[in-house]
C-alpha cells in the first residue's frame, strides 16, 4: 500500500483460479462465467504500432536513460543490457532482512499453517462483539440488531493504526466485503429462493466495516480486541456523503435522495489502504450482482451503461430488491450509480460521516492507495478488478499537509476531490512475434517495456471525446474504452512501495486471455488463457506526477516447474509455487508481500514473500497458507507482527450443513470468516523482528 503506519515489517466444482462456484455466485454474482463487460472494438495500441514498426531500438534507449539518471533498471540491481535469467543469481550468501523464515510448503490443511518458531491466535471473528450491547454470537439465533454491533461477515481489507510509537494500542479497521447467505445461516432456516426479511437485514448488517481498538500483548505476543469508544460498525444503513466533482448529478439522484449527494451504505468492499494521514481508504468492486431487473431496462443508453459494468438479468442472487425498491433497477434507476467508489472511513473520529470520492472515478475498485508526490501532490493508484479491465491514476491539485489531526486529516481528504483523473497504457518494447501467448520469455530476457497516462478528466473538464466530465466520473469504463489503454488480466491490489518508490500491481488471472474473439497476448499481459496471474512492477519517469513510467513484471506467476513462469530472473528450483497473486502489502524493508486467491495449482491459498532487489529478487517465499476452501486476504506486515484475513472458510461446501472446514474454533462448528495475528515466538517483548532470527 502507500506510506502507511501499519506497513512497518516483515469438492464442488470450482471455477477459473480454483474458487469455489458457491464462492463465484455470492462474491461477484459468477463473474467468471459470464461474457466480460469490456466489449469494445479496442485493439490495443501498442499492438497496432508493432503491426507497422518495430519500436524497440528507440524504447531500449528510452530506458537506458532513464537508467542513467538513476532510473528503473538501476534500480532493479540487473544490468540492463543482460538477460536476468543469465545472471546466475539463485545463491545468495545471506538472507535478505525481512525474509529469513522456512517456507511454509503447499498444503490443504484446514488451519492457518505458519513457518516453525512462529505462533498465531485469532484477533477477531465474524460475530464478535464490537460496540457496546452486542450479545454473545449464536449461529442458530441470528437478529439483524445484534449483526449491527458484531464483527461483519467475509473480511478482506485489514488496516492497522497504531496509536503509540510501540505499536501497543492500535485502530484496526476491516472490511466486509459480501455476505454468503447459504453459509450464514442453518441449512434448515435459510431458503434462497425465500429470504426472510429479518435475513437480508442481517445481510446488509454484515457489509460494510468494522472499526476496533486493537492491543499487542507484550508477553503473549498477539493481537486482542478490546472495548473502546474507537469501536465502531459501518453497514449498509450507514450514511455516506458524495464528494468530488459528480457529488449532485444528474445520475446520482434517487427518489430518496433527490440531492444526489447521500447513499445509505457500502458494499463489497474489497481491499483498500491506511492513507498517509491516517484515514482508511476502500474499493467498492462487485456491485453489480446486487441489483435485479437490469436485463428489463429498455432505454438504450442506460441499458448499455448497465451492461458495461455487469448488470443483466431478472432477480438478484439475493432476493434484496423484494424488500427495498433501491435494489430493482427499474424502479430506481441511478441506485447502482451510487456504488463502485473508492470511500474513506475516519476511524480516529466514530462520528465522523464515511465519504465516497467520485474523483477517483467509478468500477470495480479493487482499492486505492496513496503516493505523496514529490511536490507533496498525493497520487492515488486503483484497479479495475474484471478481464480485459484498466489501471487508473488520479493526481491531486493540492499539496499534503503532514499530521494526523483531525485539521489535517480533512484538508488531505480534500485533495481526493480536486484533481485528475488518468488510465493507464502499457507499451511492450519486443517484437510482437515474440509474445506468443505461451509466456516464453522475448529475446531480452524480460517482459517489459514504457507506459503513459493518459488523462481522462479534470474537475469540471473532460478529455474524452463525447462525454461530460460527470460522464467520464459516472461511467468511466465507457469513457476510458474511447482512449485505449492496456486491457489487463484483472487488475488488483496496487500499491507504491515506501522503500524504493516503485509501484506494484497483482493481475490474478484472465483465462479468457486468446481465446477467440478475445483480446490476445502482449507484453504486459504475456500468456494465453492466464490461470495463475503475474505482477507488474512499474516505476514513473521523474516523478510520481508524471505521464510516463517504464514498466517490467517482476513475476509470471505458477508452478516454477513449468516453462512459462518466471521469478524476476531467480533459479526457479529455490522458489514456493505461486498462483492468483490478489493482494500486495511491504515490510520495512522494502520486501513485497502477496496473498492469493483461488490457487489454481491445487493447494490452499497463502501469504507470500518476495524481495524486489538486489540477489533475491524474485524469490518467492510462502509464509503462511489458509485452511480449507478460504482465500488469504488484506495482509498488514509489521516489524514484529504480520495479520491476515482468512476470508470464506469452507466455501466450497454447498451451504452451511456440510462444512468442509471447522476453522477457526475446531470441532463440529461452523467455520467463521475471521483475522489472525503471527508472530515470531521467541520475540515475546517488544520489539521483535518477524523476519530476522
Amino acid at each position: 500500500m502507500s506510506v502507511e503506519p501499519q506497513r512497518l515489517l516483515p469438492l464442488l466444482t470450482s471455477h477459473p483460479g480454483g474458487r469455489s462456484s458457491v464462492t463465484c455466485e455470492y462474491r461477484c454474482g459468477n463473474a467468471c462465467a459470464h461474457p466480460e463487460p469490456n466489449t469494445s472494438d479496442n485493439e490495443y495500441f501498442g499492438d497496432v504500432a508493432k503491426n507497422v514498426l518495430s519500436r524497440r531500438g528507440a524504447l531500449k534507449a528510452s530506458a537506458v536513460m532513464a537508467a542513467a539518471a538513476g532510473g528503473f533498471a538501476a534500480l532493479s540491481g540487473t544490468a540492463a543490457a543482460a538477460p536476468v535469467e543469465a545472471q546466475g543469481r539463485g545463491k545468495p550468501s545471506k538472507k535478505v532482512p525481512g525474509t529469513d523464515f522456512d517456507p511454509v510448503p503447499p498444503n490443504t490443511n484446514d488451519a492457518v499453517t505458519i513457518p516453525p518458531g512462529y505462533d498465531q491466535n485469532v484477533v477477531i471473528r465474524w460475530g464478535d462483539a464490537v460496540v457496546p450491547g452486542a450479545p454473545k454470537f449464536d449461529f442458530n439465533k441470528q437478529t439483524a440488531a445484534a449483526q449491527e454491533k458484531q464483527f461483519g461477515y467475509n473480511n478482506d481489507f485489514v488496516g492497522l493504526i497504531p496509536q503509540d510509537p510501540l505499536g501497543i494500542a492500535n485502530l484496526l479497521v476491516a472490511n466486509h466485503e459480501y455476505t454468503t447467505e447459504v453459509h450464514m445461516f442453518p441449512v434448515d432456516q435459510y431458503d434462497p429462493n425465500n429470504p426472510t426479511e429479518e435475513q437480508v437485514k442481517i445481510a446488509w448488517a454484515a457489509h460494510g466495516l468494522s472499526v476496533v481498538q486493537a492491543l499487542r500483548d507484550p508477553v503473549r505476543g498477539g493481537l486482542r480486541v478490546v472495548p473502546s469508544s474507537f469501536n465502531r460498525r459501518i453497514t449498509l444503513n450507514t450514511e455516506f456523503e458524495v464528494r468530488g466533482p459528480a457529488a449532485g448529478s444528474q445520475f446520482l439522484k434517487t427518489s430518496a435522495d433527490p440531492s444526489g449527494k447521500v447513499v445509505r451504505g457500502t458494499q463489497n468492499n474489497c481491499a483498500g489502504s491506511v492513507t498517509p494521514w491516517g484515514t482508511v481508504l476502500s474499493g467498492e468492486e462487485n456491485v453489480n450482482q446486487y441489483f435485479a431487473n437490469a436485463g428489463a431496462v429498455t432505454d438504450p443508453v442506460q441499458a448499455a451503461r448497465l451492461k458495461r459494468y455487469g448488470f443483466s438479468g431478472a432477480a438478484s442472487t439475493r432476493k434484496w430488491e423484494r424488500f427495498d425498491k433501491r435494489w430493482d433497477v427499474t424502479k430506481e434507476p441511478n441506485e447502482p450509480n451510487r456504488f463502485g467508489w473508492v470511500v474513506e472511513i475516519d476511524p480516529h473520529d466514530p462520528h465522523s460521516t464515511p465519504i465516497k470520492h467520485t474523483h477517483l472515478g467509478r468500477f470495480k475498485h479493487e482499492g486505492a492507495a496513496i503516493k505523496i508526490a514529490e511536490d507533496g501532490r498525493v497520487v492515488a493508484y486503483s484497479g479495475d478488478d474484471e478481464r480485459f479491465e484498466y489501471i487508473y491514476k488520479y493526481v491531486s491539485n493540492g499539496k499534503f499537509k503532514k499530521g494526523n489531526s483531525a485539521h489535517a486529516r480533512r484538508h488531505n481528504s480534500s485533495l481526493l476531490d480536486d484533481g485528475t483523473l488518468y488510465v493507464g497504457r502499457f507499451t511492450g518494447d519486443s517484437p510482437a512475434a515474440e509474445i506468443d501467448g505461451t509466456g516464453k520469455l522475448p529475446a531480452d530476457g524480460e517482459f517489459d517495456g514504457t507506459g503513459e497516462w493518459i488523462p481522462l478528466a479534470a474537475g469540471n473538464k473532460s478529455f474524452v471525446d463525447g462525454f461530460t466530465a460527470e460522464e467520464v466520473y459516472v461511467f468511466t469504463r465507457q469513457a476510458a474504452d474511447k482512449v485505449l489503454p492496456t486491457k489487463m488480466d484483472r487488475p488488483e491490489d496496487i500499491e507504491p512501495n515506501p522503500v524504493n518508490g516503485r509501484v506494484y500491481c497483482a493481475l490474478t488471472n484472465n483465462s479468457d486471455r486468446g481465446a477467440a474473439g478475445k483480446g490476445g497476448p502482449d507484453e504486459a499481459n504475456p500468456r494465453n488463457g492466464n490461470r495463475n496471474g503475474h505482477v507488474i512492477e512499474f516505476e514513473e519517469v521523474g516523478s510520481a506526477t508524471a505521464t510516463k513510467f517504464n514498466w517490467r513484471l517482476l513475476l509470471v506467476c505458477g508452478d516454477p516447474k513449468t516453462a512459462d513462469t518466471y521469478f524476476g530472473g531467480f533459479d526457479k528450483s529455490q522458489v514456493s509455487p505461486i498462483s492468483c497473486p490478489d493482494n500486495v502489502a511491504f515490510d520495512p524493508h522494502g520486501n513485497l508481500w502477496i496473498s492469493t486467491d483461488g490457487n489454481a495449482l491445487g493447494s490452499h491459498d497463502g501469504l507470500f514473500s518476495v524481495p524486489v532487489t538486489g540477489p533475491e529478487r524474485g524469490k518467492v517465499q510462502q509464509f503462511l497458507s489458509v485452511p480449507t476452501g478460504a482465500e488469504t486476504c488484506g495482509p498488514v506486515v509489521t516489524e514484529n507482527l504480520v495479520l491476515v484475513a482468512v476470508q470464506h472458510p469452507g466455501e466450497n461446501a454447498p451451504n452451511s450443513g456440510s462444512p468442509t472446514s471447522h476453522w477457526p474454533d475446531g470441532g463440529t462448528t461452523q467455520p467463521r470468516p475471521a483475522i489472525v495475528s503471527v508472530w515470531r515466538k521467541r520475540d515475546r517483548h517488544l520489539p521483535g523482528k518477524i523476519g530476522i532470527r
